[in-house]
């Protein structure tokens, strides 16, 4: 299956319901359409992190989305935290988490219930099947 490394916390307002992250900005756009495993990856700075925090916590209008932006960092990077489906590439779009030159449509999340330590790559990378398969 396919994977998309994405770094926190935008990972994490992805397959969150109550954030709902509906696009993926990229530089390059992408033909693939389907169910793509949501890969989170290891690569943070803190500072960076915090200012996309309150760049969600504009966009949603709350006063603040996670109380501890940690608790969702360290423990999940390099890991396969969920999957989501890509029904479309855009170069425009009303969805306020549009802001890239390319936008990956996102549907239908699915947050898994145990994090699957697995190496990222740039780009779509393949996941064996026997990765997914819980212990």
């Amino acid at each position: 299956m396919k994977a998309l490394s994405i770094r926190a916390p935008w990972w994490w307002a992805i397959i969150t319901p109550t954030i709902g992250k509906d696009i993926e900005n990229r530089d390059w756009r992408t033909n693939f359409r389907g169910r793509v495993l949501i890969h989170a990856g290891k690569w943070y700075k803190d500072l960076e992190v915090m200012d996309d925090l309150w760049t969600i916590q504009r966009i949603l209008k709350v006063d603040d989305p996670t109380k501890d932006h940690a608790k969702f960092l360290k423990p999940f990077g390099g890991c396969i935290v969920g999957s989501v489906e890509i029904v479309d590439c855009v170069t425009e779009s009303r969805s306020p988490w549009f802001f890239g030159k390319y936008g990956f449509v996102l549907k239908n999340p699915v947050a898994f219930d145990k994090a699957i330590q697995f190496k990222g790559a740039l780009g779509f990378f393949e996941v064996p099947d026997e990765v997914l398969k819980y212990e």
